[in-house]
């Protein structure tokens, strides 16, 4: 499943508002969610040996359910 990615307020300002006070990791997060790659990547991902490689290529540590 791909994300049809949003390009309509990409040139407003409160688009992005919530950039100003987001730590590091969300930040990180917006933009890899929106990479193309990362998407095929993830929808591709059903095993563990996929979440395994997804998590190496992409530098991603999911944390534990508790």
């Amino acid at each position: 499943m791909r994300m049809k990615t949003d390009t309509s307020q990409w040139r407003d300002p409160q688009a992005y508002a919530f950039v100003q006070g987001a730590a590091a990791d969300a930040i990180a997060w917006e933009f890899l969610r929106r990479n193309p790659q990362y998407q095929q990547d993830f929808a591709a991902s059903r095993s563990a040996k996929a979440m395994r490689a997804l998590r190496q290529r992409w530098g991603l540590q999911f944390r534990r359910q508790a």
